[in-house]
């Protein structure tokens, strides 16, 4: 049990709500491990019509820890663990990406309200969602090869079927998009008004039995999306599964789109730019999310153990410099027997599983 999530029952309603506003909500291992408590005793009780995924308003409203739903998972835990026997790291991942699969396989409707930061591990708390809600403070990333590491909690599975080439742009660049552009890329069902959530939440707990009524009733038409315009450039000069030939096509565009792209390339792990193309070509071919996950927790394993990963906390968490030391430093550098390495399968016994309550899901 753990305080920084809360769940219980309200009204027929399964309620998990986060409850870490200091670290923007950040999971930890104790946090996932009561969400998949919560959800398997749900799932067998019947009075249980309906899951809501939300996060607890701050402390007096203080907007410094009012700014997002979940910014990820713990990853100053996981790179002190990554610098010593990784241990308490592959324990994290194990349970973060069983919780990502319980989700994803869950019978009864779940709505998750994505107001403010959505990263990372927020992705993976969403995105298995039936429903998912995005307002104007939404601000959707996967930022992961800024710190050495690559779009887990099923990005692999996700990103690689949003429409065109967004998800390699998403992947390799860690661009943050917002509600509108969630919407229009279906990564969000709804969209509206961050003011109206308690409102819609209280008619949600008053009826559970007309939850997609309550969020089609309650839905605006977004803005326009600032992503849609650029979703030509986005499938020409991301189209290529390799990083060189991206970087190619956009310095020989030239157009000031682009050069912003190659600067926001250069400042990225070269390393974890190719796991995430390759991760994202991989996932497309998977015949489950579950195999998609037990790949991820490969690559969790092998990643952690390099040294960007320890090098990108260090940079970006704990000095705050932003001036990584890559190794290797160029995407030319990172030859192909590397990126084979770190998809090599785990040995049998210590490939990831699903829970074993849903051994046949």
């Amino acid at each position: 049990m753990t305080d920084d999530v809360l769940t219980f029952v309200e009204n027929g309603v399964g309620r998990i709500r986060l409850n870490r506003p200091k670290a923007i909500h950040a999971l930890t291992a104790d946090m996932c491990g009561a969400i998949n408590d919560a959800l398997l005793a749900w799932a067998r009780d019947d009075s249980v019509v309906a899951v809501m995924i939300d996060h607890l308003p701050a402390p007096d409203g203080d907007p410094k820890l009012s700014r997002g739903f979940c910014a990820g998972g713990d990853i100053a835990l996981i790179a002190r663990s990554a610098a010593a026997d990784g241990v308490e790291a592959e324990r994290f991942f194990s349970v973060e990406y069983r919780m990502n699969h319980l989700l994803f396989v869950y019978e009864k409707p779940i709505v998750a309200f994505m107001d403010g930061i959505v990263m990372g591990g927020g992705v993976g708390l969403s995105l298995p969602a039936r429903y998912r809600v995005a307002t104007e403070r939404t601000s959707f990333a996967m930022p992961e090869t800024g710190i050495g590491l690559f779009p887990d909690v099923g990005g692999g599975w996700y990103l690689p079927r949003l429409p065109g080439r967004t998800g390699a742009w998403l992947a390799t660049t860690g661009a943050r998009i917002d509600g509108a552009d969630c919407v229009a890329v279906g990564i969000a069902t709804h969209y509206m008004p961050s003011e109206a959530l308690d409102a819609v939440k209280a008619r949600i707990l008053t009826d559970p039995f007309d939850l997609t009524l309550v969020l089609d009733a309650a839905s605006t038409q977004p803005p326009p999306s600032t992503l849609q315009a650029t979703r030509a450039d986005i499938d020409r000069l991301f189209a290529s599964d390799k990083a060189e030939e991206i970087v190619a096509a956009l310095e020989a565009d030239g157009g000031e789109w682009a050069r912003k792209q190659v600067s926001i390339l250069r400042t990225k792990s070269p390393q974890t730019i190719k796991v995430a193309l390759r991760q994202l070509v991989e996932g497309a071919s998977k015949p489950s999310f579950a195999d998609n996950m037990a790949m991820e927790f490969g690559l969790a394993c092998a990643v952690i153990r390099r040294p960007d990963f320890v090098e990108g906390v260090r940079a970006v968490i704990f000095d705050k410099d932003h001036a990584p030391r890559w190794t290797p430093a160029t995407l030319e550098e990172v030859r192909d027997e590397m990126i084979d390495a770190i998809f090599t399968p785990l040995p049998p016994d210590r490939q990831w599983t699903p829970l074993p309550q849903l051994a046949d899901a």
